[in-house]
């Protein structure tokens, strides 16, 4: 069993920053990879990005080169760096463990999850 918190969530400016963090509990934390995903009202939870139990990152199209996926083992932590933020990253941010794999984008392939954390990016 693997029990995750998110934080970090909240209001921002267009072209602002959030940071946000998952905190885990339960399974050895780098023994499984780690994933964010987000859903905005009305639409399908995407994928965002994952990591690798060893660091290895993979992110979708729609955010590289703006947000950062890290984690540090010690402190069972992953954690999302958001920059550059524009109107349509207003989502609910979710963190999910991939205890089988890793560089999985499909929401059905994780295996434990958060409850979420609001982001809203104002224009």
């Amino acid at each position: 069993q693997v029990q995750l918190v998110e934080s970090g969530g909240g209001l921002v400016q267009a072209g602002g920053s959030l940071r946000l963090s998952c905190a885990a509990s339960g399974r050895t934390f780098s023994s499984y990879a780690m994933g964010w995903f987000r859903q905005a009202p009305g639409k399908e939870r995407e994928f965002v990005a994952t990591i690798s139990w060893s660091g290895n990152t993979y992110y979708a199209d729609s955010v590289k080169a703006r947000f950062t996926i890290s984690r540090d083992n010690a402190k069972n932590t992953v954690y999302l760096q958001m920059n550059s933020l524009n109107p349509e990253d207003t989502a609910v941010y979710y963190c999910a463990a991939d205890i089988g794999g890793w560089g999985r984008r499909r929401y059905t392939e994780y295996d434990y999850w958060g409850q979420g954390t609001q982001v809203t990016v104002s224009s």
